[in-house]
């Protein structure tokens, strides 16, 4: 895992604009967006639904090519599906005629490469799935499912690992555990990693960093560092400065919400847009 230069950001985003081209029309998603993520940091990225943090996550990924501007990982330039980077789904996509073991070496398959069986053990230990690698994915729980795409998007060994709203569909108890758990992969593995998410708690519990993007077209609104000491325990969303700091970031992305509503009204003057 190369960690890249101190001055150089592992996660570089430049004027980031991706337009799409539709029947109906061009869509604009998003408009020049541009923000650094540094090694071994962790940043979440939160807006109102339809602003583009998808579509910036697959950018990052390299599976979708931007319309104009520039991502960079050390410094050299993204033009496609990199090793480097690994990507957790909505979805755990796992292969349903495959059982567990077999769909986390699934990737070694496809790069013709050689699995670290000694690396998989230990991260298929760190997510608490020892025994279950000969169960098909309709024997796990969507849980287990997820900490199966986990443990297959780390078992490459990538020095970034994005993460788009993997933990949505899950019930609040299970989705709690998942984020203790990518806390505690943090800690052990130190990888950068982005995440996507609506929910503002688990942005500040997770996050070195969040990111707010303003209504479609996404750009980088406001930024909040989150001043939390880790290792992090749940009880610490209970204090008031979660709290605090929950409602401005909400009010941040309810005010985005409104804006392009009271523009189109011609009522741009009632919405408090803060400084």
């Amino acid at each position: 895992m190369n960690a890249g230069s101190a001055k150089t950001p592992k996660l570089g985003v430049q004027d980031a604009t991706k337009i799409y081209h539709t029947v109906s029309g061009d869509l604009l998603a998003l408009d020049r967006c541009s923000l650094d993520v540094h090694a071994n940091e962790i940043v979440s990225i939160v807006g109102p639904s339809g602003c583009g943090k998808t579509t910036l996550l697959w950018s990052m990924s390299g599976l979708h090519r931007l319309s104009s501007g520039t991502i960079r990982l050390d410094g050299r330039e993204i033009t496609g599906p990199h090793p480097d980077i690994g990507i957790v789904f909505q979805e755990a996509n796992l292969l349903p005629w495959r059982n567990l073991d077999a769909n986390i070496h699934f990737p070694f398959e496809i790069k013709g490469e050689k699995p670290d069986r000694a690396w998989i053990a230990h991260l298929v230990h760190r997510v608490g799935l020892d025994g279950f690698g000969g169960k098909f994915p309709r024997e796990l729980s969507g849980g287990m499912q997820q900490r199966a795409a986990i443990v297959r998007a780390l078992a490459l060994k990538p020095s970034v690992l994005l993460m788009d709203e993997p933990f949505g569909a899950l019930d609040s108890f299970t989705r709690e555990e998942m984020n203790r758990l990518v806390d505690e992969i943090w800690l052990d593995t130190k990888t950068t990693i982005v995440f996507i998410t609506h929910s503002i708690e688990e942005a500040i519990f997770l996050s070195d960093r969040v990111v707010v993007l303003s209504a479609r077209p996404g750009r980088v609104a406001k930024e909040y560092r989150v001043p939390f000491p880790r290792p992090r325990s749940l009880e610490i969303m209970a204090t008031k400065e979660v709290f605090d700091l929950t409602n401005i970031i909400k009010m941040d992305i309810v005010g985005e919400r409104i804006r392009p509503k009271a523009r189109e009204r011609g009522t741009a003057e009632i919405v408090r847009i803060r400084p």
